[in-house]
């Protein structure tokens, strides 16, 4: 095995720690399930998931250090990505009247949007950054074998249980939400929860360092 087992013991611990505690991820995932279902539920869980393979991905190519010695590379990013947030929630706001319960397609949130929605709210998580570029390689042991392979165990691990716990909250949340839509006045009162709570993870990523 390429990863110590004590290092990898101790790593799966702390993700599962990490993974169960509500992050932004994590009610992005709930907000998707909600409004769109479980199908855009499990689609913002790839997203994010996929999001994060591509911060472990720079984190073993080295590109790390360049957003780490360059921070307004990454300033810009999460401000992108907060804003991009914003925009969508006041959408839903907007668009909650508009929505007829018997209109498959008033959902607005399709598989393919929920996945790059997600990718777009895991790439500009400051969280996502600092657990990737400042947590996963102190896992890492040079003397313990290649260290992309370690990179590829540990980023695997956290993937797989990344997607157990998210992929968990967005089918709950999507059947759930799938039954509250049938009826008109609370599915306007999702999109607008929702909207709020897309509003709420902008602010707060923009607001992170």
């Amino acid at each position: 095995m390429p990863v110590d087992p004590h290092l990898l013991a101790a790593f799966t611990v702390i993700t599962i720690i990490a993974l169960v505690t509500p992050g932004p991820d994590m009610l992005f995932v709930l907000g998707c399930g909600m409004r769109g279902g479980v199908r855009a539920g499990i689609s913002a869980t790839l997203g994010v998931v996929t999001g994060d393979a591509l911060y472990i991905v720079a984190a073993a190519a080295g590109l790390a250090v360049l957003l780490t010695a360059f921070p307004v590379v990454f300033t810009i990013l999460r401000f992108a990505g907060a804003a991009y947030l914003v925009y969508l929630g006041v959408q839903m706001i907007r668009q909650r009247k508009n929505a007829q319960v018997d209109d498959p397609a008033a959902d607005g949130m399709s598989g393919r949007r929920a996945f790059f929605n997600g990718v777009v709210s895991s790439a500009a998580n400051p969280q996502t950054f600092t657990f990737m570029v400042a947590l996963l390689p102190q896992f890492i042991d040079p003397a313990a074998g290649p260290v992309w392979a370690q990179f590829a165990v540990l980023g695997a691990v956290l993937i797989i249980l990344e997607f157990l716990a998210d992929g968990t909250v967005g089918v709950l949340a999507g059947r759930i939400g799938s039954w509250l839509r049938e009826r008109q006045a609370v599915r306007r009162r999702i999109d607008a929860a929702t909207g709020s709570l897309f509003i709420g993870l902008g602010v707060r990523l923009a607001a992170e360092r």
